[in-house]
């Protein structure tokens, strides 16, 4: 089984218009958003969800009043300013320690588990997808990004699938880290200014740590040719297979706007004949 992660090193790069065209040329595989803080692939593949599962993780502290004693002990402790002068545990505040639980005398706080988002198996137009939602300003988005990758490779080996089309948070954080560990591959998905080859160098220094093989392509490659080539070049210097450049062009807007892949909507287009090339290349590099 093969699992590819596509990835960026800030948002808006066009991951997921990229996966969506990938969904509609590959065969014999399971779809995955991981990208759980900002999920849209879903936005394009217009799922019908088969199964609905809650996600929880962490734990937030509440106080019984008909227990508690207002001895204020939880409230000295409290290094997050969570318990109100009332004695009642705002949950926002709440970082979850568990140290009022601990120390409480009266053991009149309880600790549940958070449900703090959901994740879903669903099925498309192009086969099986695995997604999920975070809840706004919860935490814990990388264990959930691992709960959807381990949920698309039982996908994958259910239906005996041989290859897993992800795509990955930006950026270089916890989810990401969580996302590609131990991947076949990864795609990093550039665009041509200075801070796109910035953040590029860093999500290649990551894909670098964890020992995960990266190539690279160029989104938008025509607003800046002088930049599109120097990130050619840093790729090719760092080892990298460069696997092309994608032309500018609304019809990538215009397809997710119709809910459509870029194939569906204008198969024709020079920007879906420049992204048919690198999925052959990817295709070659990947022997999928």
């Amino acid at each position: 089984m093969k699992e590819l992660i596509v990835i960026s090193g800030k948002g808006g790069t066009g991951k997921t218009s990229l996966i969506a065209a990938f969904a509609s040329l590959a065969e014999n595989k399971v779809l995955c958003d991981a990208d759980v803080d900002a999920a849209n692939l879903h936005l394009i593949l217009d799922p019908h969800v088969l199964r609905r599962v809650d996600f929880k993780s962490g734990h937030s502290a509440a106080i019984d009043p008909t227990k508690c004693t207002e001895c204020g002990l939880c409230s000295d402790l409290c290094r997050f300013g969570a318990i109100s002068d009332d004695f009642k545990v705002n949950p926002i505040d709440c970082e979850g320690c568990g140290v009022c639980v601990h120390f409480c005398p009266e053991k009149a706080i309880a600790f549940p588990e958070k449900t703090c988002g959901e994740w879903f198996t669903s099925g498309t137009r192009f086969g099986p997808l695995v997604h999920a939602r975070i809840g706004i300003a919860e935490e814990n988005s990388g264990k959930l990004v691992t709960l959807v990758r381990q949920e698309s490779k039982k996908m994958a080996e259910m239906k005996h699938l041989d290859l897993i089309l992800t795509d990955g948070p930006p950026g270089v954080g916890c989810p990401v880290i969580a996302s590609i560990g131990g991947a076949s591959a990864v795609l990093i998905v550039a665009e041509p200014s200075l801070s796109g080859i910035h953040d590029m160098q860093r999500v290649i220094k990551l894909a670098h740590h964890f020992k995960v093989p990266a190539m690279v392509c160029v989104n938008k490659s025509d607003l800046n040719l002088n930049l599109t080539s120097d990130i050619e070049d840093f790729a090719r210097d760092e080892g990298l297979a460069y696997l092309g450049s994608i032309p500018f062009d609304p019809i990538f807007t215009k397809a997710m706007v119709q809910g459509q892949s870029i194939f569906e909507y204008h198969k024709d287009a020079n920007a879906a004949q420049a992204v048919k090339k690198i999925w052959n290349n990817l295709s070659t590099i990947l022997n999928i």
